[in-house]
């Protein structure tokens, strides 16, 4: 992985959210040179579905509401402030909790791609 080669900042309130498997994200910092990493401000809406990612790490970080995070069939609760490291191979899945959605952002290294996202 290599790092752009030039500085990248992103309105993450200006991109369309698109369709996930726990509701919807914005997806950003995804320039064709930058092999590093994306950021995604994703709304867990609904349950997600079980996946995993066959090379993405990602890093969960809650900034509002609660809910759980499982991790290969364990369910964590979580809330503002936890942050959960998914190394590839872990099937996970984000569960909103009853009072609504969860909101979070996801570092995805290296940068998403569709195509790494395998649903059991």
């Amino acid at each position: 992985m290599k790092p752009p080669t030039h500085p990248l900042i992103a309105d993450l309130n200006a991109i369309d959210p698109v369709p996930c498997p726990c509701g919807e994200a914005r997806r950003a910092l995804l320039a064709a040179d930058n092999t590093l990493c994306s950021l995604h401000r994703v709304t867990v809406s609904a349950d997600a579905r079980r996946h995993y990612h066959r090379a993405h790490t990602e890093v969960y970080y809650i900034l509002e509401g609660h809910g759980w995070i499982e991790l290969d069939g364990v369910l964590t609760p979580i809330g503002p402030g936890s942050a959960v490291l998914i190394p590839p191979g872990v099937r996970h899945r984000a569960v909103r909790g009853e009072r609504g959605a969860m909101t979070l952002l996801n570092l995805v290294m290296p940068p998403f791609d569709a195509g790494d996202e395998v649903e059991d």
